[in-house]
């Protein structure tokens, strides 16, 4: 950790030793996850709870877009068009004809520079890029040709690692548009933002572009966001005006002013972005993924602006109001683990305008997401095998004919009653004639047994018979393979320093996605989960997560996705609790 502290304060500069300190916490837990992308590229992931806030390729360091939320100036930004980050996340380079030109002028930035990406009309970043030239050779390209080749964006796998929040709405330092060219020597002194220069090392040029994958069920929310902005940057000078005339009629002091803002983004929270599935919930979290967002544009939250000066202490004083319930479930590390939603101060707030209808597409979009998970209807079934066709002719099957258990049953038993082999003297028995001999007894067997019993008969039956088993997933066509479906299999390893690691394989058959789940233990566990190849299989992955997690395994797996225990191996090994004294 103190490395890596080193490593991104080498790498980003312009970090204050505060805004360090908060980026790499001491006590907050700390993750790391190697990820491969499409081209096979190994790449570092950090994670910070639920968020990851840094990737590393080739050892190069790269901030995240959950990062550049909340550190919005760490890297010098250029603005593009808001349909363009469909093409960006769909994995295309940023090319110089999307690039806005604001009046004040671009960064200054040399070749190999890591810099961000926004939409116009709002400087939280979308993407992460390296500028394949200089701004001067931008400019002097006529704004033509690849600009910048992206990394990483808003919507593409790296960002679904997190808990796949919306950029917050922040409003940009100096006016995007065009026609404001007329601004003043002073506002193009604070557009102007410092230069954060990497050398024009090769490892800048890794393209990990092949992260990028758009989402479809983003469509909706994120064209509702491109006319969101595109209206913001269109809006005339007439409403910053009316803005600065209603400045002056606020008479509070501006820490009453960030206690008041503080009050309505954690009210605004709680109605609308945290769910009760979500808890317990890590305050740091809670802060950066909730409370953030709902920030309203203009305008930004500063725990040290207010009287509160700990976010730990604003936070007691509304357990104190008994609105919710803090506490530390891991040693230094708070979490909300309980909130009255029907406090009158909750049920009471109002959303302020502008943010209704983004909340509602949010929620609907989080619904559309959260989809349930239907466990496939598993049936064994049996093929008919070249030695059983005599056995089988007579009820007009052929060799490979396919059958249930109960079909199978009742096809011997009129078998056996057409050709009446029924014991006279014991009906329990059934007479073996020489079909049953040649299909159902061995060699060893066909001059001493002359009789079965019914159960021995149907046992043998289906043990000669080819095992196939039919899945129908919800909402799809039965499919029939052969053989026994594999279990869920969960093992335990041991690894260096006497670690344990739990193991999930045959995810995939079951329907589940493997990255789903090793996702959901991730942010169930706050342990580190990745992907891994299955040794001597093909196109199938395995679960690795830290530590023994069998007990959250068998509950995800039995209760939330009720799966039938006898599809789960492996649930014995679960550790055991210690008996309370």
């Amino acid at each position: 950790r103190r490395k890596l502290r080193s490593d991104v304060a080498a790498a980003f500069p312009n970090l204050s030793a505060e805004q360090l300190a908060e980026f790499i916490p001491n006590k907050e837990e700390l993750n790391v996850i190697k990820i491969y992308s499409h081209k096979g590229e190994a790449v570092t992931v950090y994670m910070n709870h639920r968020n990851p806030i840094l990737f590393e390729v080739e050892k190069a360091l790269y901030p995240t877009v959950y990062s550049l939320w909340v550190y919005p100036d760490l890297l010098p930004a250029f603005s593009t068009w808001p349909p363009v980050l469909q093409k960006l996340a769909g994995g295309a380079d940023l090319m110089l004809p999307g690039v806005v030109v604001p009046s004040s002028g671009f960064p200054q930035v040399e070749q190999g520079t890591l810099c961000a990406v926004t939409l116009l009309g709002n400087r939280a970043p979308v993407a992460v890029a390296v500028a394949t030239m200089s701004s001067a050779e931008m400019l002097a390209a006529g704004m033509k040709g690849k600009g910048f080749a992206v990394l990483h964006t808003y919507l593409d796998h790296l960002w679904e690692y997190g808990d796949k929040s919306c950029p917050p709405t922040l409003a940009p330092l100096v006016p995007d548009c065009a026609a404001e060219e007329g601004a003043g020597g002073e506002e193009e002194q604070q557009g102007k933002e410092p230069v954060n220069s990497f050398p024009p090392d090769p490892v800048q040029h890794v393209d990990i572009g092949d992260l990028s994958l758009k989402e479809q069920d983003s469509c909706a929310e994120l064209l509702g966001k491109e006319e969101f902005h595109e209206n913001r940057a269109a809006e005339p000078a007439e409403n910053a005006s009316t803005e600065d005339q209603q400045q002056p009629e606020d008479s509070r002091t501006p820490q009453e002013q960030m206690d008041a803002l503080f009050n309505q983004c954690f009210f605004h929270a709680l109605k609308c972005k945290v769910k009760k599935s979500e808890l317990p919930l890590l305050t740091s979290t809670f802060l950066r993924s909730h409370m953030f967002s709902c920030c309203p544009a203009g305008q930004q939250l500063d725990i040290k602006k207010s009287s509160y000066k700990k976010f730990s202490k604003f936070l007691q004083s509304m357990q104190n109001q008994k609105i919710l319930q803090v506490k530390e479930l891991n040693k230094g590390v708070e979490s909300i683990v309980e909130v009255d939603w029907k406090h009158p101060d909750i049920k009471a707030f109002a959303v302020p305008e502008g943010f209704s209808s983004a909340s509602a597409a949010q929620d609907s979009k989080n619904e559309d997401r959260e989809q349930v998970y239907h466990a496939p209807e598993i049936i064994p079934l049996y093929g008919v095998s070249p030695r059983m066709v005599p056995l089988f002719q007579e009820s007009g099957h052929r060799k490979g004919s396919i059958l249930s258990s109960s079909e199978v049953r009742n096809i011997i038993i009129n078998y056996v009653k057409t050709n009446e082999l029924v014991d006279e003297s014991n009906k329990n028995f059934v007479k073996v004639n020489a079909i049953l001999c040649d299909c159902l007894l061995d060699k060893s067997e066909q001059d001493e047994i002359s009789h079965l019993t019914w159960d021995d008969l149907l046992s043998r039956c289906l043990e000669r018979l080819q095992r196939l088993h039919q899945v129908t997933f919800f909402g799809q066509e039965p499919v029939v393979r052969k053989g026994n479906i594999e279990p869920i299999n969960i093992t335990i390893a041991q690894r260096s320093s006497n670690k344990k690691v739990t193991i999930i394989k045959n995810l995939e058959l079951y329907g589940l996605d493997p990255q789903c789940v090793a996702n959901t233990l991730q942010q169930k566990v706050q342990a580190s989960a990745t992907l891994t190849p299955v040794p001597g299989a093909k196109d199938r992955v395995q679960v690795q997560i830290q530590g023994n997690q069998i007990h959250h395994l068998a509950k995800m797996l039995l209760e939330e996705y009720q799966l039938p225990r006898k599809y789960v191996r492996g649930l014995e090994k679960a550790p055991k609790l210690g008996r309370k004294k």
